[in-house]
C-alpha cells in the first residue's frame, strides 16, 4: 500500500508542475479566476497570481500527503508505535529555512511587479478621478476637459423588469476615454466618503478617500471598452456607480477632446440665453433623473423621512419658495443626504431641475428659472 501511495503521489506532482509551467498563459474567462487584463502591468499581476497559486498547490499537496500518508502507514492497528521524542535540532532548522526560502522567491517577483505599479513618473496624461455618491467625475488637468460619468441602465431595468442588458449595472452615459499606447496617470480622491476605483482589466483598485488624493496609472495597448465599478461600500445605491475606460487611437482621443470642449462651449453659452418653458423642463427632466431621482423617486414621491416627497411640497409650490429652493439645490442641506449642487451641474442643468421640480408631478405652479438668474447666483458666492 506504502508503494501504491507513493506512486499516487509522484503522479500528482507531475501534474501540478506541468500546469506550474503553463500558468502564466493560461486565460479563463469561466469567472473562477482573475482575468488576466489588457496592460502589461495587469498581465504580471495575473502571471505571479498564477505561480504563487501554484507554490500554494504543491505546498499543501507535499504537507497534507505526507500527513496523510503518516496517518494511513503508522496507525495503531498496524501495531505502529508512537516515538517519543522533545526537539530535533536538524528538523526546526529545515523545517524553518524552507519556508523562508520559499517566501523569499515569491517576494521577489512580487516587489518587482509593486515597484513598477507603484510607478507613475513620466506619464503622458494626468486625470483627476473625484467619487461623488454615486457618481465620477473626470477632468483632464492639462487638456481643460471635465464631465461627470452616471449609471446609464434604466431605472426601468433595475427596478421593473427581469430582461437585462449585457451590461447592466455597468454601463455610463460618459466614460472615460484614453488613448492607447500612452501613460495614463490617475489622482484619485473623494468629495463625500470613501470610494474605490477599481477596474479589474487593468489592474487597477485604489481607494478615493476624502481630503487624500491616491494616485496610479496603467496604459492600454489596443483599443477596447473595460469596464469595474466601486469597490467600496460607499452607502446606499453602491451598486449603481460604475466605470467606464474606452481606449481609442490617437487621432480619435484628439478629435474626442475637440467634442467636448465644443460641448463645454455650447453649454456655457446656453447661460447666456431666454430658454422656453419646454426646454427647461426637457432638459429638467433628464437632469432628474439623473442626479435627483434616486433618492426622491422618478415620481417625487421621495422615501420619507430621509428623503422628503418633492410632489406637493411647500419647497417645490410655495410662490414664496423660490429662492429657498434654489438655495438648497445650490448649496445642500447641513445634516441631512442632500448634496450641494452647484459645483457638480452648470447653470442650465441647475435652472432647468428647479423648473422641472417645480411644474412636475401636479405641482404646476408656471414658474421658471433661467440659467441666466443662477450664474449670477454662482458669481456673487
Amino acid at each position: 500500500m506504502g508503494q501504491l501511495i507513493r506512486t499516487v503521489f509522484r503522479a500528482v506532482l507531475l501534474s501540478l508542475f506541468a500546469g506550474f509551467a503553463q500558468a502564466s498563459s493560461i486565460n479563463t474567462s469561466s469567472g473562477w479566476n482573475m482575468p488576466d487584463g489588457v496592460t502589461e502591468i495587469s498581465r504580471e499581476v495575473y502571471g505571479l497570481h498564477m505561480i504563487i497559486l501554484w507554490i500554494c498547490v504543491v505546498i499543501a499537496v507535499v504537507v497534507f500527503g505526507v500527513m496523510f500518508y503518516s496517518l494511513i502507514a503508522y496507525r495503531k492497528s498496524k501495531g505502529a508505535n508512537a516515538a517519543h521524542f522533545h526537539e530535533n535540532t536538524t528538523v526546526e532548522i529545515i523545517w524553518t529555512a524552507i519556508p523562508l526560502v520559499i517566501l523569499v522567491l515569491m517576494a521577489v517577483p512580487a516587489t518587482a511587479t509593486l515597484k513598477k505599479m507603484y510607478d507613475v513618473s513620466e506619464a503622458d496624461i494626468d486625470v483627476l478621478v473625484t467619487g461623488f455618491q454615486w457618481r465620477w467625475r473626470y477632468e483632464y488637468l492639462e487638456e481643460d476637459v471635465s464631465f461627470f460619468s452616471n449609471l446609464a441602465t434604466p431605472r426601468e431595468q433595475i427596478y421593473e423588469t427581469d430582461i437585462k442588458s449585457d451590461n447592466y449595472l455597468l454601463e455610463v452615459d460618459e466614460p472615460m476615454v484614453v488613448p492607447t499606447g500612452k501613460k495614463i496617470r490617475v489622482l484619485l480622491t473623494a468629495n463625500d466618503v470613501i470610494h474605490s476605483w477599481w477596474v479589474p482589466d487593468l489592474a487597477v483598485k485604489k481607494d478615493a478617500i476624502p481630503g487624500f488624493v491616491n494616485e496610479s496609472w496603467f496604459e492600454i495597448d489596443e483599443p477596447g471598452t473595460y469596464r469595474g465599478q466601486c469597490a467600496e461600500l460607499c452607502g446606499r445605491d453602491h451598486g449603481f456607480m460604475p466605470i467606464e475606460v474606452k481606449a481609442v487611437t490617437p487621432e480619435d482621443y484628439v478629435a474626442w477632446l475637440d467634442s467636448r470642449r465644443e460641448a463645454a462651449a455650447v453649454e456655457a453659452a446656453g447661460s447666456d440665453r431666454e430658454w422656453e418653458m419646454d426646454e427647461l423642463m426637457e432638459r429638467g427632466m433628464a437632469t432628474y433623473n439623473t442626479y435627483c431621482a434616486a433618492c426622491h423617486q422618478p415620481e417625487g414621491q421621495g422615501l420619507p423621512p430621509m428623503f422628503p416627497a418633492l410632489a406637493g411640497s411647500a419647497i417645490a409650490t410655495d410662490p414664496n419658495s423660490m429662492d429657498a429652493h434654489k438655495a438648497i439645490v445650490l448649496h445642500g442641506k447641513t445634516g441631512t443626504a442632500m448634496p450641494a449642487f452647484g459645483a457638480t451641474l452648470s447653470a442650465a442643468e441647475i435652472a432647468a431641475v428647479i423648473t422641472y421640480e417645480r411644474n412636475a408631478w401636479g405641482n404646476d405652479t408656471g414658474e421658471l428659472v433661467q440659467p441666466s438668474a443662477v450664474s449670477a447666483l454662482l458669481e456673487t458666492q
